[in-house]
């Protein structure tokens, strides 16, 4: 399928290359260099930039935030096979970006079982030329893909093509009993996202497994705000710490960190002198943390406010060591009107609360 519709037809005359190694975003203008621009267009495993910080960009430098694109050929197939659909099924898609999944969507099932939202205005304009362009006549819509499309449900499927940080409710409500909701989750802990494949129950709420780690760029009205934090040291308190936790947004430990340990975000700064310092800041209040990780066996840690976030970080560390040192797709998250609860292996399975000291801090955020 993906071949009856390439991926070139969805794409602007400047495009940015992404390199997943580096990290590189490399400008091609396809009337400047088409040989090279065609090259990138049709790489499998290389996912492309067509917009920056939501459009207020110019010129061929990257610009702050990637803000659209056009996913991997291989992601995209590997999603596409992930959301079991079958001829009748009628699919909600958030995100539309360029327009090519929701044109592979049609090429499956027919224009009109596809409906596809977008939240900014261009990015919907210039997908809804490209589908029509290339033949393709799914309902397009302008709108908050937060709030689902309710004029078109119920559906089979819901595949979502943002990261997300909540299941909103109006995506359970618009999905049949049985059907997918098919989303890249993450907590607010990092970047990271993995997909979870969940089944709408009768009962209104979905549940399922987290599949495997992705990367999105994350629904608008989601994104992090990070709050302001005193300055270090401050009022830090000094200890140290023995345990050296695998860091970096792709290492299963980040994901399982990101489901037990509530309200935090987290950065990692790899500076000149060989230092990494990863760093932990509350979402709630003024609480942060700082462990500074060199080649010695043992490091400093720093912290202040009323969480000790490294603690808590650090029994997350010994409880996904108890268990194995569980994979993405080990965990599972349950979602509906009582709220979320995150799981090992099966449902009946909540992840537990991360023990500091006598205190108890919810995993099930």
């Amino acid at each position: 399928m993906l071949g009856a519709v390439p991926r070139s037809s969805f794409l602007p005359d400047v495009i940015w290359a992404h390199d997943m190694d580096s990290g590189a975003n490399v400008a091609l203008d396809r009337n400047a260099d088409p040989a090279a621009w065609a090259e990138a267009a049709a790489a499998e495993h290389a996912p492309i930039v067509t917009q920056w910080d939501d459009g207020d960009h110019q010129g061929l430098e990257p610009g702050r935030v990637p803000t659209s694109s056009a996913s991997q050929p291989s992601l995209v197939r590997s999603m596409l096979l992930d959301l079991e659909v079958s001829a009748g099924m009628r699919v909600l898609e958030i995100g539309t970006g360029t327009g090519w999944n929701a044109a592979l969507l049609s090429c499956r099932l027919g224009d009109t079982n596809v409906t596809t939202v977008e939240v900014d205005p261009e990015v919907s304009a210039r997908a809804r030329t490209a589908l029509n362009a290339a033949g393709y006549t799914p309902e397009v819509v302008c709108a908050d893909g937060s709030l689902g499309w309710s004029a078109g449900a119920p559906y089979d499927r819901v595949i979502v093509t943002c990261g997300v940080r909540e299941i909103p409710p109006a995506w359970l409500a618009q999905t049949r009993v049985g059907g997918l909701i098919l989303a890249p989750f993450g907590t607010h802990y990092g970047h990271q996202d993995a997909l979870v494949k969940l089944t709408v129950q009768q009962d209104g709420s979905a549940s399922g497994p987290f599949l495997r780690a992705v990367q999105f760029m994350k629904m608008r009205s989601q994104r992090l705000v990070r709050p302001a934090h005193p300055d270090f040291p401050g009022d830090s308190v000094e200890s140290a710490t023995r345990v050296r936790v695998p860091l970096g947004d792709w290492e299963p430990f980040t994901f399982a960190a990101s489901l037990l340990v509530p309200g935090v975000t987290h950065l990692v700064h790899r500076r000149e002198d060989g230092v990494t310092v990863l760093w932990l800041y509350s979402l709630a209040d003024t609480s942060w943390a700082a462990v500074f990780y060199d080649d010695e066996v043992e490091w400093e840690v720093y912290q202040s406010g009323p969480r000790k976030l490294w603690d808590l970080v650090e029994a997350a560390h010994r409880w996904w060591q108890s268990v194995g040192e569980p994979d993405f797709d080990r965990f599972g998250m349950t979602v509906g009107s009582a709220g979320r609860t995150f799981w090992l292996d099966t449902a009946d399975h909540p992840l537990p609360r991360v023990q500091v000291g006598q205190r108890w801090e919810s995993g099930a955020l």
